[in-house]
C-alpha cells in the first residue's frame, strides 16, 4: 500500500492485466471485484482512522490492533478486507496452476500426500464454508494446513502464515458462474493459483 498524509492507505494495482484472467474471471467481475468493491474498503478505512492512531499504521497492525473490538469493527473489518483482497490478487496469476515449486513440494506432500490432495482439500473446504468467506493455504511451523474464515477474518499472524487464498463471497465469481460457486473454486485452482506467491510466503520453522 502507498500512503500519504491524506490518504494513508491506497488501492494497490493489480499485478496483471484487468483481462488477463479470463475466461476463468472475466475482465468484467475484475472491474467490479478490484475497481469497486476492493476500492470501496480501502476508502471506507481511510474516511474511519482519519484523526486517529490507526492513520499511522499499516494494514496489518491495523487489523491486530482492532480484531475482536466490538466498537472498532468498522476498521478491523475494512482493512482486514483490504488486506485479504491485497493477497488475494496476488495469489492469482494467468496460467496458473499445474505443479507448484520444489520448494513447496515437500510441505504439501508431507501434510496431504500429493498437489492433487492439497487442492481438493481447498476445494472441500470451500464447499463446507457457508456464506462469504475465504479458503487459505496455511504454514503452521513444518506444515501446511487448509482453513476456511468467514467475512473479513483470515489467518492473520501470528494466527498462521498465509501462503494463499480464494475468495469465497459472491461478488468474486457471480457475474461469471451465478450460484456455481464450486465451479469458480475448480477453475480457480485449476487454471490461475499462483503456487510460485505460496511458495515466497514459506517461512522457515522455528
Amino acid at each position: 500500500m502507498t500512503s500519504s498524509s491524506t490518504h494513508p492507505h491506497a488501492l494497490r494495482r493489480l499485478p496483471y492485466a484487468e483481462a488477463a484472467l479470463a475466461p476463468v474471471i472475466s475482465v468484467s467481475t475484475i472491474g467490479h471485484h478490484h475497481g469497486k468493491h476492493h476500492q470501496t474498503y480501502v476508502d471506507t478505512l481511510n474516511t474511519l482512522v482519519v484523526g486517529t492512531a490507526f492513520a499511522e499504521m499499516s494494514l496489518q497492525d491495523t487489523i491486530a490492533s482492532t480484531k475482536g473490538q466490538f466498537d472498532k469493527r468498522k476498521i478491523y473489518n475494512n482493512a482486514a478486507q483490504a488486506w485479504n483482497h491485497d493477497f488475494y490478487w496476488r495469489s492469482l496469476r494467468p496460467g496458473g496452476g499445474g505443479k507448484p515449486p520444489q520448494s513447496l513440494m515437500p510441505l504439501i506432500d508431507a501434510s496431504f500426500g500429493s498437489t492433487q490432495a492439497c487442492t481438493e482439500r481447498l476445494a472441500s473446504a470451500a464447499g463446507e464454508h457457508f456464506g462469504s468467506g475465504w479458503v487459505w493455504l496455511v504454514q503452521e511451523g513444518g506444515r501446511l494446513v487448509v482453513v476456511h474464515t468467514s467475512n473479513a477474518d483470515g489467518p492473520h499472524p501470528p494466527g498462521g502464515n498465509p501462503l494463499l487464498v480464494v475468495d469465497l463471497w459472491e461478488h468474486a465469481y457471480y457475474l461469471d458462474y451465478q450460484e456455481k460457486r464450486a465451479a469458480h473454486v475448480e477453475a480457480v485452482l485449476d487454471k490461475l493459483i499462483n503456487w510460485g506467491f505460496a511458495a515466497d510466503n514459506l517461512s522457515q520453522p522455528a
